[in-house]
């Protein structure tokens, strides 16, 4: 199934690129995926990204901004299907890659075995047991193939990415952070993810997945450590912050499994 959503997607941005270049049909369907998800859920930018869409979607007529939509909905169900680097794996087949720009995507099998020996699963659980959490940052993330990697490796020990993970995922091409962007958001990774230069730490956009935002990342990044963790025990509690970070309506923590996507 995974596969027959995947030439779905392939065959669908192929059918806009009768009347427009496959780089600009690519860009822009990877650029409107991503204001679209991001406008599901953050209210920060959100009249910026709108404009964003809109501005992208007039240049295309009714029948290719519908396969646009469709072609979104092929995406969701190969991710759900083979959760993976779904989109790197199309960027490849329809020959979007620049290499003069020393632009390379890392093969999927690479990527895991990456993954396995640079995070071994018993260091990753005292990571766990210490903070509550661990973060990850990806200074050239590419379609985040590296990123999703880890994460199903993690997912594949019993630990729960969205949980205990975070990202911060940085490229200096706007397409690609795009690509990382809607495969996070997809796979329910909390992640900030950068549009700029990890050398020169210039930063032209910043995107945060649904992920991290349902989360209260920003709150549990703040404070360094996640509550319940042996930090938390450790440290005196700011009644301020324990506020912000738990508000008085939300119940105890509760221990829930790894979500699936759009289960």
């Amino acid at each position: 199934m995974a596969d027959d959503h995947r030439k779905a997607l392939v065959k669908l941005l192929q059918a806009n690129a009768y009347q427009h270049h496959m780089h600009d049909v690519f860009r822009d369907f990877v650029e409107m995926a991503a204001c679209a998800l991001a406008n599901a859920i953050d209210p920060v930018g959100y009249d910026a990204r709108e404009a964003q869409y809109m501005r992208i979607i007039g240049k295309y007529d009714a029948e290719e901004s519908c396969r646009f939509a469709q072609a979104l909905g092929a995406l969701t169900g190969a991710m759900a299907d083979e959760p993976g680097d779904v989109l790197g794996d199309v960027f490849g087949e329809l020959e979007q890659g620049n290499a003069a720009r020393g632009q390379f995507f890392t093969p999927a099998s690479i990527c895991q075995l990456l993954a396995r020996l640079t995070l071994p699963p018993e260091h990753a659980r005292a990571l766990i047991a210490q903070r509550g959490f661990f973060t990850v940052q990806e200074p050239a993330c590419g379609a985040g193939a590296m990123v999703i990697a880890l994460a199903l490796h993690l997912r594949e020990h019993g630990i729960n990415y969205q949980q205990h993970l975070h990202v911060t995922a940085i490229d200096v091409d706007a397409r690609a952070a795009h690509m990382a962007y809607v495969q996070f958001a997809l796979l329910g990774i909390p992640a900030v993810v950068v549009i700029g230069n990890s050398i020169t730490l210039e930063q032209r956009e910043v995107w945060h997945t649904p992920a991290h935002i349902l989360g209260w990342w920003d709150n549990k990044l703040r404070r360094g450590y996640a509550l319940g963790s042996a930090m938390d025990g450790a440290r005196p509690v700011d009644p301020v912050t324990a506020a912000v970070a738990a508000p008085a309506h939300v119940g105890p923590a509760l221990a829930v499994g790894q979500l699936e996507l759009f289960a």
